[in-house]
Order: structure tokens, then C-alpha cells, then sequence
């Protein structure tokens, strides 16, 4: 095993004043399944965006143990708006992932996004299990080493808002070429470059304020200079891929926990508040079986945030796990999405029937964590990557 990693007290970029203001919003945007317009302009202006940019691109240097955690007090504000943000997160996570190991090939995306262009990530294909070993989207060389995409994505997160795409498609390649194929092609589109179809069709039961929206790619093109990646279908430890696939699932692990940490806040004050007649009007706070689910869901969620603190700060470490890295990513973001839906069900409980109306914090809290679930990894892919590193893969 890895040795332990010592942590430097975590510096912040969002101030209280922020994330209040951020909060305050969290409930209209929810009501009119709006996009967050006001959060995104307010979280540029204080340089979030570049969070994880280093100093030398014009960014702040935070690492992905203090993305981390900063993520989970916007989480904890506004779930919808942390969810969105980190997909930008998630890029310039994995071009500094990448920078830190001597590869500089999406050194542009960290001057750029140094620059203020926001990221999205078109990855997520409908009945696509293999995520990032496989595509149904098309790739077809331009002969001038671009490619045009065709194909549709779903769950792209900051529709409004990203102005480069992440993609990921399929060239079947032939025989008659000189590298042959199949080749999962990894590139970037500009939002104004055309072929891209943005469909309005988020209307969701949680996450609103995300604008999770379709894409429809028609030809879209990505040139030459923004094709990252050619990679044979498949298993690989490609540092590009170990790089997606660790931010990903280690900032998702931390939006969860953030819903969680601010679900359980409101519990313990809705016990406070709460009294009971039969025990002649004394607060909840007294009730042995509320005590008891408070207990049980801060048990719970103490566990998880070692474990964030462990993984993303080995990968600012550079610790070197190898395919163990599947395996440790994997299992943190179930953990932890598991882990806050337990916690909030408790928090509802332990508030009452009131959570269960319109507009209540806890019921939108709640209505959110449940978007963990369908993230990648879910809870079947996890299984089969820990079964695979502990018996091989199936014949």
C-alpha cells in the first residue's frame, strides 16, 4: 500500500458571502428549472473556474484535494450549480493531471480555461456501459487530421453555459489505412464551429439547475490540434483515461458528500427545533430514536471523507497505483453517493413531513443525491472493476 500522503491546511476561494448568495438561489432556479446564470457569473468573478489551474496558466494552483473540498461547500449551497462546474472541474483537473506527469498535450485547455472558456462534457451515451472504452458516436477523419463527429450525447451538464466540448467517438477505421483500426478518438469542439444541436430537454426531478441537456452532433467538427487522444477500444492505462476517470470520480464523491454534509446540518437543527407531545413538549433533540439517526448518519458520513482526502491527495501526490487506480476511484464515488443518499433519507426522517413539501430544503436535497446513482461508476460497473482486480478479467 501507498504510504500516507500529509496534508497542508486546504485554502479557499469561495467566501461565506458567496456561497450564501449562491444558496439563496438554489430554490428558484429548482422551482423554474432554470439554468444557473447568476451562480456561473458570480463563481467566474471569484476565479473559481480556474481553481485548479496552475499559477503559471493564470489560475489559482488549487490542488484536487482542495478542489475537493471546496466543491462540497457548493454542494452543500447548491448541489444543481456544484454538479454543473465540476464537469469544467473535471477537465482542467485532468490537463493538470497530465501537466504535473511532463505530458503537455492539453496544456492549451489550462491557458484557455486561464482565459475564461468553460468546459463541458459530452462523454455519456445512452445504453453506452463501457463509458469510456467504447462509443455509439461516429468519428470520421477530415483527411486533414481533424475529425467530424456524429452522434448524441446525454447528460451534458452547463449546456448554457460550456464554449468547448470533451467528446468521444468511434472511428472504425479499414484496412486499407496505415494504422488500421479501431481507434476511440478523444478531441475537443468549439461551441461555435457548428454541428452541434442543443436539445431543451431537461425537465428533471432533481439536479435542474444543471441544464443536463442532449447534444446532438451532426458533423461537428474538432481540428487537428484538438485531437488528444487515438486509443484502441478497450482497457488501457493511456494517462489521458487514468486521468478522466480519477477526477471524475473523486470530485463527484465530493458534491455528494457536500449534499450529505449540509442534509445533516439541517436534521440536527430541524431536532432543535422539533418537540414532542408525548414527552410534554421536549425537543426532539431528547428522543433516543432521533439521537439514534443523527448518530448513525454522522457515523457514516465521517467515514467518507478520509477516504476523498486519501485518493485525491495521492493523485496530488503523483503516487503511482497503476490499474489500481479503477479500482480506488471506483469505489470511492459509490461509496460516497451511497453513502449521502443514506444520510439525507435519515436527515428527511428525522425532520419530518414538512421535507416532504415543495420548495423545502431537505426535499430538494433529496430529490438531488439521487442523481448519484446514474453517474459512472455506478454501483454494478464498481462491482465488476473490484471483481476484476481481484480474480482478472472474465475469459
Amino acid at each position: 500500500m501507498p504510504s500516507p500522503v500529509p496534508f497542508a491546511p486546504a485554502r479557499r476561494l469561495l467566501d461565506d458571502d458567496l456561497l450564501e448568495a449562491v444558496r439563496s438561489r438554489a430554490a428558484g432556479y429548482d422551482r423554474d428549472n432554470a439554468y444557473f446564470t447568476e451562480d456561473l457569473a458570480d463563481l467566474t468573478a471569484a476565479g473559481y473556474l480556474r481553481a485548479l489551474v496552475p499559477e503559471s496558466f493564470g489560475g489559482a494552483g488549487l490542488g484536487l484535494r482542495e478542489t475537493a473540498r471546496e466543491q462540497a461547500r457548493l454542494a452543500g449551497a447548491a448541489p444543481a450549480t456544484a454538479l454543473a462546474v465540476n464537469m469544467h472541474h473535471v477537465w482542467t483537473g485532468v490537463a493538470r493531471y497530465l501537466h504535473d506527469r511532463g505530458d503537455s498535450s492539453l496544456d492549451w485547455l489550462l491557458e484557455e480555461a486561464g482565459r475564461g472558456e468553460v468546459f463541458g462534457f459530452g462523454y455519456s451515451e445512452a445504453g453506452n456501459d463501457l463509458v469510456l472504452l467504447g462509443s455509439r458516436t461516429e468519428a470520421r477523419p477530415d483527411g486533414s487530421g481533424g475529425y467530424t463527429f456524429h452522434g448524441r450525447k446525454i447528460f451534458t451538464s452547463n449546456s448554457p453555459g460550456w464554449t468547448r466540448l470533451g467528446v468521444l467517438g468511434l472511428d472504425a477505421g479499414s484496412d486499407d489505412r496505415p494504422d488500421g483500426g479501431p481507434h476511440l478518438v478523444h478531441a475537443f469542439l468549439d461551441r461555435d464551429a457548428g454541428g452541434i444541436e442543443i436539445l431543451d430537454d431537461w425537465d428533471t426531478m432533481g439536479m435542474r439547475a444543471s441544464q443536463s441537456r442532449s447534444t446532438v452532433l451532426d458533423g461537428a467538427p474538432a481540428r487537428a490540434d484538438r485531437v488528444v487522444r487515438r486509443i484502441p477500444p478497450g482497457p488501457t492505462l493511456d494517462p489521458l483515461v487514468v486521468g478522466i476517470f480519477t477526477t471524475f470520480e473523486t470530485l463527484l464523491a465530493a458534491v455528494y458528500t457536500g449534499i450529505a454534509d449540509r442534509a445533516l446540518e439541517l436534521a440536527v437543527a430541524a431536532a432543535r427545533r422539533r418537540t414532542s407531545m408525548k414527552n410534554d413538549g421536549a425537543p426532539l433533540t431528547q428522543d433516543p430514536d432521533i439521537r439514534w439517526r443523527l448518530a448513525d448518519a454522522a457515523l457514516a458520513l465521517d467515514g467518507v471523507w478520509p477516504q476523498i482526502d486519501t485518493v485525491a491527495g495521492e493523485l496530488d501526490a503523483l503516487v503511482d497505483r497503476g490499474g489500481g487506480w479503477f479500482r480506488a476511484t471506483a469505489g470511492l464515488k459509490v461509496r460516497a453517493t451511497e453513502t449521502a443518499k443514506h444520510v439525507v433519507e435519515q436527515a428527511v426522517r428525522v425532520a419530518g413531513g414538512s421535507s416532504y413539501f415543495a420548495g423545502n430544503e431537505l426535499g430538494r436535497l433529496y430529490r438531488d443525491v439521487l442523481a448519484g446513482l446514474f453517474h459512472p461508476s455506478d454501483d454494478e460497473s464498481a462491482h465488476s472493476t473490484v471483481a476484476q482486480s481481484l480474480l482478472g478479467p472474465l475469459p
